[in-house]
């Protein structure tokens, strides 16, 4: 069926087309907007036109992807698995249909756990990989993807990436000195394993061809990034710093499609939490602020982390998402 290039194109801009090609169903026309190049897509049949946005400012990279044909199968890359935030992601994940890879770092009494949660993701359909590694240590970090890359196909992607690993020190930074402040390798440690781990990840999936548009990226946070405790500096200061570097990755991979987020959930009665002195009062005082009258949970997280990874979420990109039914914002 053929069209008209004037036609197809609905818009007051002064465009100038230089290729058009047809499917059985739709017309592609590739034009240049001011020295950028954009693409569009109109469904003959249903007589729609698809755009990646309504702004005629997007580079090539972005906006020829919305017309390739997406994969089949899904896979996730959840760094920190076997318990909290990354156990619920890869049990809502697996439900969702994907594939999943795990990271984790468990002691041998702990592996019963960690085989059992295997084998429900597996029940429900997914092909799962677990690694049981430190996610800090470079050597082990190649490996791990290499092997990811090894088992998909040449075109294959990681659709999501979860960074929720919670392994910091919790001293305070004053006191008569001792083990019992925080010292220089227990600092480098905190942001290494809390923060900076995500750049390098995200890295070393780059450099395999492992994101492409619609990849999506996701970091834990908490409001510690904002507010403080007492013992939490170390850890404050590596969620501050994960939610820059969060900015900073947007930045650098939206021209790939690749978005980039931290998730801020309400407090969570996890493993994490119960290592924090005082987290009774935490909880406490969570309940009562939370309009819900009860805690954040980890599926509460996980849900939103399935629903963010849907095509029609692309332009949430470089934000800190509040997941906490507004118990951040209530002041009682």
């Amino acid at each position: 069926m053929a069209r008209k290039k004037k036609d197809a194109l609905s818009t007051d801009h002064q465009f100038t087309p230089y290729e058009q090609t047809e499917t059985d169903k739709n017309i592609f026309i590739c034009e240049k907007v001011k020295g950028f190049e954009i693409k569009h897509e109109f469904d003959i049949v249903n007589k729609a036109e698809y755009r990646l946005s309504g702004d005629d400012y997007y580079r090539k990279d972005v906006c020829m992807q919305p017309q390739q044909q997406e994969s089949t199968e899904h896979y996730a890359l959840i760094l920190g698995a076997s318990s909290g935030f990354g156990k619920a992601a890869a049990l809502r994940l697996a439900d969702a249909g994907f594939h999943i890879f795990g990271v984790h770092l468990d002691r041998q009494q702990n592996m019963p756990m960690v085989e059992e949660l295997i084998h429900t993701l597996q029940d429900k359909g997914s092909k799962v990989t677990f690694f049981n590694i430190n996610a800090a240590n470079a050597e082990k970090r190649k490996e791990v993807v290499q092997k990811i890359r090894s088992q998909l196909s040449e075109d294959a992607k990681i659709k999501v990436m979860l960074h929720s690993l919670a392994f910091g020190t919790l001293k305070p930074f004053i006191g008569e000195g001792g083990p019992s402040v925080l010292s220089r390798a227990n600092m480098i440690m905190t942001m290494d394993v809390m923060a900076h781990s995500m750049v390098y990840w995200t890295q070393e999936l780059f450099g395999n061809h492992l994101l492409g548009y619609g990849s999506r990226i996701f970091a834990m946070t908490s409001h510690g990034s904002t507010n403080v405790l007492p013992y939490y500096g170390a850890v404050s200061a590596a969620k501050s710093a994960l939610e820059s570097h969060v900015r900073q990755l947007a930045l650098e991979l939206g021209s790939h499609g690749v978005t980039v987020n931290a998730l801020k959930a309400g407090v969570t009665d996890t493993p994490a939490l119960q290592k924090i002195p005082g987290h009774e009062r935490m909880i406490e005082i969570s309940k009562r602020k939370n309009p819900s009258g009860r805690l954040t949970t980890p599926d509460d997280v996980a849900r939103a982390i399935v629903n963010l990874c849907n095509m029609d979420a692309q332009w949430i990109n470089g934000d800190v998402i509040s997941v906490d039914f507004g118990e951040s914002v209530m002041d009682k």
